[in-house]
């Protein structure tokens, strides 16, 4: 059971870490606002859907739904804006969503196996949650050494220039500027 279920959820990690870094393409604002009427109409009829059913197995359907509207949501945020902070929110929506589903289905088990149950299904959440975090600490980590890179060769460059005088130290100056991106 522990195994299978580990398997299950590797693979849905492999799966969240799959979104695409960038969009080839953005979705214009028309696009973007019929999209989410979609989504929206698309989450009514699925809970509608679900009407049908009784029980528990109600419950997951509702939760099904629920947890695709917020995915597609996300998705499409990502597919208007392409940011990288939109595709990490893809990759919430997926956690936080495949995480109330699972507990959902754990609700048929009972006594321990339930709680193991929403103790496992807690866990694949917690640690997809901490990878998004991690990699924006990565991220901002990046920036900041790219950034005290470019402030070191600055420096350097500057101060190579300051044997020169005049029109050539200004040109060696504006030189340097240019070539760390400073204004």
């Amino acid at each position: 059971m522990n195994t299978q279920f580990n398997l299950k959820a590797s693979i849905l990690l492999a799966a969240l870490f799959c979104v695409p870094v960038a969009q080839a393409a953005m979705t214009s604002n028309d696009e973007y606002k019929a999209n989410k009427t979609r989504i929206a109409a698309d989450y009514k009829s699925e809970k509608a859907a679900c009407g049908a059913m009784n029980g528990n197995a109600k419950d997951i359907c509702v939760e099904e739904a629920k947890g695709r509207e917020k995915v597609a949501l996300a998705e499409g945020e990502y597919a208007h804006t392409g940011s990288a902070a939109d595709s990490k929110k893809v990759i919430i929506a997926k956690a936080e969503s495949n995480y109330a589903i699972a507990k959902e289905k754990c609700d048929d088990r009972s006594g321990n196996d339930k709680d193991v149950c929403v103790k496992e299904a807690k866990a694949v959440e917690a640690k997809i949650l901490a990878d998004v975090k991690l990699s924006k600490k990565i991220d901002s980590a990046v920036k900041d050494d790219v950034q005290t890179k470019r402030d070191a060769d600055y420096k350097v460059r500057v101060e190579k220039c300051d044997s020169q005088s005049g029109d050539a130290k200004a040109s060696c100056v504006a030189n340097a500027k240019a070539s760390v991106g400073k204004d």
